[in-house]
């Protein structure tokens, strides 16, 4: 990957916003890490190095409390991460985006494009996971989080527990997106792995059938898990990312 250092920004109520910015060919790419992810991740990282051997501008970065950027990340949220996420495009000046998100990442993906707009011309989502605070969650789990008591789950990925905190599934709550139209009209992708253990695979279908754009493709992987991080995951990713780009209307 691509060493260049983490540059730093401010964020909403002063949080300093830790990012890599590529400048490049429009649209940008922004790629949005998953729960308890980074920019230092393997399909961020892929997608930066990519994006620098094709000549696209790029954005990586870290939500406040993860990663590089500073910050306690039981205070996390997806309102607090949404606007950081809006304070770091802003500060790069971007004006013609494709949001990449990944898990978490495609919930979040979705918030910003009902925001921004025609803005976002694309929608590349990666075992995008909207509205999981709803379906996620044991009903035994989601009594505990509305008590305000914080849950542990067993995590795949690394020795700790998952945390999850009450403010975090209280404000997911507020923002689900699936129960009605996304007024969203550009392209959309979707990847999903059909042995996700994390996600239903049937959420890209929720998702495809809820958003307003008539451009949405669901790719299903078969034998794919929750990361598609292997090395075909991550060609396809790539590719979908390439092919997008060349399915965008030219800028006005």
């Amino acid at each position: 990957m691509n060493e260049s250092p983490a540059q730093f920004c401010d964020g909403p109520d002063g949080r300093k916003l830790a990012h890599r910015f590529l400048a490049g060919r429009g649209p940008a790419i922004v790629f949005l890490p998953g729960y308890m992810s980074d920019m230092a991740g393997g399909k961020a990282q892929a997608v930066f190095d990519w994006a620098a051997a094709a000549g696209r501008a790029c954005l990586l970065l870290d939500y406040s409390g993860c990663g590089q950027s500073p910050g306690d990340f039981a205070d996390g949220t997806l309102s607090r991460w949404r606007d950081d996420v809006l304070a770091v495009i802003a500060h790069c000046g971007l004006d013609r985006v494709v949001l990449a998100g990944s898990s978490m990442g495609g919930w979040l993906m979705v918030l910003l494009a009902q925001l921004l707009g025609s803005r976002i011309v694309g929608l590349v989502g990666i075992a995008a996971a909207p509205d999981f605070t709803d379906w996620g969650f044991t009903e035994a789990q989601k009594a505990d989080l509305r008590a305000g008591r914080t849950i542990f789950e067993d995590n795949a990925y690394g020795p700790a527990p998952t945390p999850t905190h009450a403010g975090f599934w209280a404000d997911g709550e507020a923002l689900h997106v699936l129960d009605e139209e996304i007024a969203f009209d550009g392209l959309v992708r979707l990847l999903q792995g059909q042995a996700d253990p994390d996600v239903p695979w049937e959420t890209a279908l929720k998702l495809a059938a809820a958003l307003r754009s008539a451009d949405v493709q669901v790719h299903l992987i078969k034998d794919g898990d929750h990361r598609l991080s292997r090395p075909g995951d991550i060609a396809l990713l790539l590719r979908t990312l390439a092919a997008l780009e060349a399915d965008l209307p030219a800028a006005a």
